[in-house]
């Protein structure tokens, strides 16, 4: 499955999945040639039906669950948000669990894990429009963009630019 890919993005403040999915099949022995998209946090496991692969390729974008547009394609509903009493709710609910630490795998006959997280936040993939502050539940954390990937990078670069610092100014008590 080398060349498959699975790919986030906020489009119009909605989350999509963009997925292109390559199985090698120079035998014909493949048993099957529905591509799936599975994603689980270790508790939850949703699977997405992508189609079946013709040539062994497919490739196109669904929604990310959850998610839910509207006939004209603007977002309506966001993974952990819910309505209640008609105001958009952050709850757990509604794929909720998605937003967080994920495992995707793209599965044929063979599979193939991919990374994957949800969409870097805009103001619009974040959450809802209209949100009623009330409706915060303790303990959920919102959505502040950063991608947990990142973090070992950000350290990686301030560690970096410490000991560079500390370099300079090394070299600079030396010569005088």
């Amino acid at each position: 499955m080398a060349g498959s890919t699975a790919t986030s993005e906020c489009n119009g403040d909605v989350p999509w999945i963009t997925f292109r999915v390559v199985m090698a099949d120079p035998d014909g022995v493949a048993r099957s040639h529905e591509a799936k998209l599975v994603l689980t946090d270790g508790t939850h496991t949703y699977t997405r039906d992508l189609g079946p692969l013709v040539n062994n390729t497919l490739s196109g974008r669904t929604l990310w669950p959850g998610a839910k547009v509207d006939s004209r394609g603007a977002g309506i509903a966001w993974p952990g948000w819910e309505v209640v009493g008609g105001v958009q709710t952050q709850t757990g609910g509604n794929f909720g669990w998605t937003r967080g630490r994920i495992t995707a795998t793209l599965t044929v006959n063979p599979e193939l894990v991919v990374p994957l997280s949800y969409p870097v936040a805009t103001s619009g993939c974040a959450a809802p429009k209209a949100v009623s502050s009330a409706a915060i539940l303790p303990g959920i954390l919102p959505a502040t963009g950063l991608n947990m990937a990142l973090v070992p990078i950000a350290i990686g670069g301030g560690i970096v630019l410490l000991v560079g610092t500390g370099l300079l100014l090394a070299r600079r008590l030396r010569r005088s």
